[in-house]
């Protein structure tokens, strides 16, 4: 069961994520988490996701924005039906946080539009006990 799950205009992102203990030294500030996407076209057109903007909010509520052009080195073109997975990961410097954010996609006919990236928690299960 994904984490988040948001549809915009026939796109839907779902998103995984995990606590990576091997990858964080909390008594250096450190957790990381990595996260599985899933982008799928719902629709009846191609379209062509050409960026994406990650809104990131750690546990002290500073915020970051990361912006950059398509996902993990590509900008995949899904087809009506068709669907893109990857996998990334944060750094935070607390052991809670958030993300959301959008992709930007690019319709058959040159529209625009963002796709939401529906909010999702970054916790360490440590903290919850």
């Amino acid at each position: 069961m994904p984490l988040s799950t948001a549809i915009t205009q026939g796109i839907q992102v779902d998103v995984d994520c995990r606590f990576v203990p091997e990858q964080s030294v909390p008594d250096e500030g450190l957790w990381f988490f990595a996260y599985q996407i899933t982008i799928s076209n719902l629709g009846s057109e191609t379209v062509q996701l050409v960026s994406r903007h990650w809104v990131i909010t750690n546990g002290d509520g500073q915020v970051e924005h990361v912006r950059g052009a398509g996902v993990v080195g590509h900008q995949p073109t899904l087809r009506a039906q068709e669907g893109f997975q990857y996998v990334s990961g944060c750094p935070l410097n607390t052991p809670f946080g958030s993300m959301r954010g959008t992709y930007q996609i690019v319709a058959q006919d040159g529209t625009l539009f963002d796709a939401a990236i529906a909010e999702f928690s970054l916790v360490d299960p440590a903290v919850l006990n």
